[in-house]
């Protein structure tokens, strides 16, 4: 039985954290890259697990129709005093979670890797979207240019390994491009788009520490954003843009 208030807890301060500083700008830059494929502000979105409510903060600014289903429901609590009593949560995980409506935009961001069937929930998924829905899906890239380089170093086993530290905040997979289009795609959902997000070399920890000691600016931060379009296989994140049109 999973502790899902557990997972989300920093390991102390030898251990490794859930959530860095660079985490926020990350979904910073992962709402620029969505803005392009995002339906209406009338229409009713799902956000698929809300951590602290960061990007659901960013989903309220867009639209008025929003439903958070989160597994946790401390973390429901600190979402909610986040963004107000508006937005619909529902305490529960994906593969149980029961919903009538239908929603034209989907956001599983950084949750995929957490799933133990992640089919079965992308499956779901499909069936919730409206006929011209869009799931928007991110997750961390197992190739990363800092995650390579960790590995060259002899800190992970191998690109897609699960370290003992991710694994303890319910990871359960690493994927690259290829696994998580495979993924997406066996369970029904066509590609419209895919792509990475922020060119990145360096560990979160120690960009944070950069960010904090003035090491690295603004300026730097957007290069590394426009550099993983380029290169997307070597991004932080990658993402998907899917439907259920056959």
């Amino acid at each position: 039985m999973r502790d899902y208030n557990q997972e989300y807890q920093d390991q102390g301060p030898s251990g490794r954290k859930y959530s860095y500083e660079f985490d926020d700008i990350l979904r910073a830059y992962m709402w620029q890259t969505f803005a392009p494929f995002l339906p209406d502000s009338k229409t009713p979105v799902l956000e698929l697990s809300c951590f602290k409510g960061r990007f659901t903060e960013l989903l309220a600014q867009r639209f008025d129709q929003i439903t958070v289903i989160e597994a946790s429901e401390e973390l429901i609590e600190v979402a909610r005093s986040r963004v107000g009593s508006a937005i619909q949560f529902i305490h529960s995980t994906f593969e149980e979670a029961e919903l009538t409506d239908r929603f034209g935009a989907v956001f599983l961001i950084h949750t995929l890797e957490h799933l133990d069937d992640a089919r079965l929930v992308l499956s779901r998924i499909r069936d919730w979207l409206d006929d011209n829905g869009v799931l928007l899906l991110a997750v961390p890239n197992a190739n990363a240019a800092s995650r390579q380089i960790a590995v060259k170093m002899g800190l992970i086993e191998h690109n897609s390994a699960v370290t003992e530290g991710e694994r303890i905040h319910g990871h359960r997979k690493t994927y690259s491009l290829d696994t998580l289009e495979t993924e997406a795609v066996s369970a029904g959902l066509q590609v419209e788009a895919r792509g990475g997000v922020f060119f990145k070399a360096l560990a979160n920890f120690q960009l944070d520490r950069a960010l904090n000691e003035g090491i690295v600016s603004s300026q730097y931060l957007d290069g590394c954003y426009k550099l993983g379009m380029i290169y997307p296989d070597l991004a932080a994140s990658i993402y998907l843009i899917c439907s259920n049109r056959d």
